[in-house]
């Protein structure tokens, strides 16, 4: 998003209002996907929540053993699902039966609401690094140099990062992130973002 407002300027004419005007409407940015993150964090958190709530209560209300572990199954990751034997989803079943009452309804607790200031301070944070060159630097063509080489620098760690976390190649997926938001970055501008 950043690097929208830092492609957007002409380096080479912008004066410091206009710089001033970029870093006022990049950080704003990032506080308004900051705050939609969060909120779509909070809604997923009550989502999976009360996703769970309802299956404890079919598998309570299951007519059967069969419908019961029906229910288990379909619950389950479908390779986990798929290793399961039916004794062990007996067992699960047993287990998930004692559990006390669940509520008549999913609730935030805590953990939601820390959750999703975490998020919303990770998308706001991540603008700093970015603009930083243009609150340093008296030159307009060099800070949005610097910018874009953190920019760059960011996308490729996260990349990175997404590639070992998911057993990818992280080289491959870090030069991949950059490209995919290189690519993102100019539609935005083209089309006037």
């Amino acid at each position: 998003m950043v690097l929208t407002f830092t492609c957007s300027i002409s380096a080479g004419e912008a004066g410091r209002e206009e710089i001033r005007t970029m870093l006022v409407g990049a950080i704003s940015c990032n506080i308004a996907w900051g705050l939609v993150d969060a909120v779509m964090y909070l809604m997923s958190s009550l989502t999976e929540r009360g996703r769970a709530i309802l299956t404890l209560k079919a598998l309570r209300k299951a007519a059967s053993q069969q419908q019961a572990h029906g229910i288990i199954q379909d619950a389950l990751p479908p390779t986990v699902a798929a290793l399961m034997e039916p004794d062990e989803i007996e067992a699960l079943r047993d287990k998930l039966n004692q559990l006390p009452e669940p509520p008549p309804q999913a609730k935030l607790n805590k953990s939601d609401w820390l959750g999703a200031i975490a998020v919303f301070l990770l998308v706001f944070l991540s603008t700093f690094p970015v603009v930083i060159p243009f609150i340093l630097m008296q030159d307009a063509i060099r800070a949005l140099r610097f910018s874009n080489a953190i920019a760059i620098t960011m996308l490729f760690i996260t990349g990175y990062s997404l590639g070992r976390y998911s057993g990818g190649q992280p080289w491959r997926t870090g030069i991949s992130m950059v490209i995919v938001g290189l690519l993102l970055v100019a539609i935005t501008i083209a089309l006037g973002g």
